[in-house]
């Protein structure tokens, strides 16, 4: 999460969000990605008291890591979800294989085997995710 804060702010727009925040997505599922990023325009469109609870918006770019407890095709399950809700960019990271799902709209689901940092272009010019400290903490 860390270094989507600082991509965020050197960018210096929208606003991100860790595990503790919640979404309520169009489906009416509650969910709380690892990491996430909402866009200016989503964050315009709540209102004041919208953004005191769980947000009623799916967040435009998100991030899951598989923890040892965790399945991955409940978690690929939840990622297809999240692209279904609004979702343009997610990425299933998974430390154990080292390999990061990527999903978009509208595309298959890519799976990258050991990389060492991923890109969120197009969506997210200029955000570079160092993997090296997911893969090696």
């Amino acid at each position: 999460m860390t270094q989507l804060n600082i991509w965020a702010k050197a960018v210096g727009k929208g606003k991100v969000m860790g595990p503790s925040g919640g979404f309520i997505l169009p489906n009416g599922a509650n969910r709380g990605p690892d990491a996430s990023w909402l866009s200016p325009e989503q964050m315009n469109s709540l209102s004041p008291e919208q953004r005191k609870k769980f947000l009623p918006v799916c967040p435009f770019f998100l991030i899951e890591v598989r923890s040892p407890s965790d399945s991955i095709p409940k978690l690929q399950e939840k990622m297809i979800e999240y692209i279904a809700n609004g979702c343009q960019l997610g990425w299933l990271i998974d430390p154990k294989t080292r390999q990061v799902h990527v999903y978009r709209p509208g595309k298959t689901p890519g799976v990258l085997d050991n990389l060492r940092s991923i890109s969120g272009d197009p969506e997210l010019p200029g955000f570079v995710l160092d993997l090296i400290l997911v893969w090696e903490p």
